[in-house]
């Protein structure tokens, strides 16, 4: 992470952007190897994180032993909420949350275009491909139709503008606190999953969850995963029930985001987990059978995930791609992967190749050996 930020800086024809000379380095791509640039500044919501993150970092440990099980995973999603939400504040109400999702290459912009849901979907991937006339804008042509079909349908429901997509994003995205706590549970038990509370309610990328489409599509998987780990692990009274949700959860996240197929990486290692094969079968089938259909769903409907996949490579590379040079993008995504995380995370990273635990089949640690493939693919 170190390196990604500094050898741009030191003239030696390391960039992160080729269309850019050092004139111009600060105000476009400053922030490397994060795509933005730096302004800092503060308001009260600088206050607000700051108070939310001493008072975690001095009780939460402490707190997270004595809350009931529920208190404990509401707790994180508030928690959680509450520091994305504060940190979305500091760049102020309309520029830091309310008008993110309204920007002329967001998702809001063409909400107002879509008369006939069935022909969108339809003919969506017709419009991927930029240079035409009703090409789609950033980031609606960079995801699947599922994506966009929240927002439309949010609007449909009288929930127009930016704040209330917005609250969307912040409520399903911090959630992930909540179900990755239930996760860790299923899988390692309560303990472990107390003692993660308070760094998943402080996760950086809550700066990911209040101000973009990220957010929500995040809570998705994690629940989808989250429902994955109870049925499998947890003994639940209907398993096939809490399956089928978790295999309703992550096919929608495959037509929220084409990364969002690598889910299907941790999904496996969940299953594989279970100590009892009977088990993993048995939430094997209700996941695959619901995933399954809401791939049919989309097929039935017109669009082809794999088309749209192989249109939307196509363009990326018509837009910023010519100016992210391998060289440099090639390891510094996995400085972003670090940026995201945060360094308590990876000074983890050890224990998740622990081989005794692997050997003896723990459930979490599989999980976390198939979450980082998708999590540097995504990045």
């Amino acid at each position: 992470m170190a390196a990604a930020f500094v050898l741009p800086r030191m003239n030696l024809g390391v960039k992160p952007r080729r269309d850019i000379g050092l004139e111009r380095f600060a105000s476009r791509a400053g922030a490397a190897p994060i795509f933005g640039y730096w302004d800092v500044h503060a308001s009260w919501g600088t206050w607000a994180a700051i108070v939310i993150a001493l008072a975690v970092v001095a009780w939460g440990p402490v707190v997270t032993q004595r809350l009931s099980w529920r208190l404990l995973t509401l707790g994180s999603w508030a928690t959680s909420c509450a520091w994305a939400f504060s940190l979305a504040m500091i760049d102020g109400w309309q520029q830091g949350f309310a008008g993110r999702l309204t920007t002329k290459d967001e998702y809001l912009s063409e909400v107002p275009g879509i008369r006939d849901i069935p022909a969108t979907v339809r003919t969506f991937a017709s419009r991927i491909v930029d240079f035409q006339p009703n090409s789609w804008t950033t980031h609606v042509s960079g995801h699947p139709p599922g994506a966009l079909l929240t927002f439309v349908w949010l609007d449909r429901l009288g929930l127009h503008g930016g704040a209330w997509a917005g609250l969307l994003c912040l409520l399903v995205g911090s959630s992930a606190a909540a179900a990755v706590v239930v996760a860790v549970r299923a899988l390692a038990g309560e303990h472990t999953a107390r003692r993660a509370a308070p760094f998943l309610a402080l996760a950086p990328t809550a700066i990911w969850v209040a101000v973009s489409a990220d957010g929500y599509f995040a809570g998705v998987a994690a629940w989808g995963i989250a429902l994955l780990a109870v049925a499998v692990h947890a003994g639940t009274r209907f398993p096939g029930l809490v399956a089928a949700g978790a295999g309703l959860l992550l096919g929608w996240g495959v037509f929220l985001s084409y990364g969002l197929m690598l889910m299907g990486l941790p999904a496996l290692a969940v299953l594989v987990s279970s100590k009892d094969w009977r088990a993993g079968l048995r939430a094997l089938g209700p996941a695959v059978v619901a995933a399954a259909a809401v791939a049919v769903a989309f097929a039935v409907a017109g669009f082809s995930w794999f088309e749209g996949y192989t249109l939307v490579q196509q363009r990326y590379w018509q837009g910023i791609a010519h100016d992210r040079p391998f060289q440099y993008w090639s390891w510094a995504n996995l400085a972003c992967v670090v940026c995201a995380i945060g360094l308590g995370s990876v000074a983890g990273v050890s224990r998740v190749f622990d081989r005794e635990a692997i050997r003896r089949r723990s459930g979490f640690h599989l999980l976390l050996l198939g979450r980082w493939p998708p999590l540097c693919a995504r990045t």
